[in-house]
């Protein structure tokens, strides 16, 4: 008996697993429709088939309940992150090209054109454009909008840190503490709110900022576990990495531990209300932990 339904358990876990996988394909698929409607954006080497594999296994088993089509919104708008953050992190080489890609695309967040030179421009309106078709985007835009600021801006920081350290003006590196507090520069809030508002996870701002809250939490963890396991890779390319900010492995790990363990006390309290999304952000910082002890998503140079 005890082996018979041993291996019933075990058929019924790979079936599963199957069905996450065919969905993981179906957004690869999408995601390679939309890096053929922008191949100038996705030309360089590093935005590749492993950041297009690692983004669609990531939200497929982060959301292993949900279709190809609901996950279009949090697949795409993850793939026109990893975009900005390759002109933002490392093509712009100065302060002006660097206002200049955060002026424009803070611009059409506001609802402007997009300059069609631009292609982040271009993608970027394409996806709020979605946005604006959901029925409760009228009550959510601001939020989204903030949280579109809130990367741009945090990008920007980071990047005036790193320059001036590099330059060898005496500019300090920023706290561990002021490292923290940009993790808005990774994005995952802003996929997080993009998908919530594409999904009619929730109807009004309130809401999303309830669910934001958390998801903010969620970001600070896994800015963390993206350190841990890039660390290599930050210093070959020049990127900046808590580890560079006087705290060795050990002590980043407890502190990665700490923000998993407060999400997921949030997470227990937020599912009172909002059990999906409560969900959801425990799956996806479970995710990332098994995934950072191994990998991560760039490919090479």
């Amino acid at each position: 008996m005890t082996s018979s339904v041993a291996r019933r358990d075990g058929l019924d876990t790979a079936v599963a697993r199957g069905k996450i996988c065919a969905v993981a394909m179906e957004c690869l698929r999408d995601m390679q429709d939309c890096v053929s409607a922008y191949p100038a954006l996705f030309s360089a080497r590093p935005l590749g088939a492993t950041v297009f594999s690692g983004v669609a296994l990531a939200h497929a088993f982060g959301s292993p309940d949900a279709t190809a089509k609901e996950l279009r919104m949090a697949t795409r708008f993850t793939l026109w992150g990893f975009a900005a953050d390759w002109l933002l992190d490392y093509v712009a080489s100065s302060a002006e090209e660097i206002n200049a890609i955060v002026a424009g695309c803070a611009r059409v967040g506001r609802g402007g054109t997009p300059d069609p030179d631009m292609p982040l421009e271009c993608l970027l309106a394409e996806l709020r454009d979605e946005l604006a078709a959901r029925p409760h985007w009228s009550e959510l835009r601001r939020v989204w909008a903030e949280h579109l600021d809130r990367y741009l801006s945090a990008n920007a920081r980071e990047w005036a840190w790193k320059t001036a350290h590099a330059a060898g003006d005496g500019a300090a590196l920023p706290t561990f503490e002021q490292y923290l507090a940009n993790a808005d520069n990774i994005g995952a809030s802003l996929v997080n709110v993009s998908h919530w508002t594409y999904t009619d996870a929730v109807a009004t701002a309130e809401e999303m900022d309830r669910l934001a809250e958390v998801s903010a939490q969620a970001q600070q963890a896994l800015r963390l576990l993206n350190d841990l396991a890039s660390h290599e890779r930050d210093v070959e390319w020049g990127d900046l990495n808590s580890l560079m900010l006087g705290l060795g492995s050990a002590e980043v790990t407890r502190r990665a531990e700490e923000l998993i363990a407060r999400c997921d006390e949030m997470c227990e309290e937020l599912a009172l209300r909002f059990p999906e999304p409560a969900a959801y952000l425990r799956r996806q910082v479970g995710h990332n932990v098994g995934f950072y002890g191994t990998t991560d998503y760039w490919g090479t140079r």
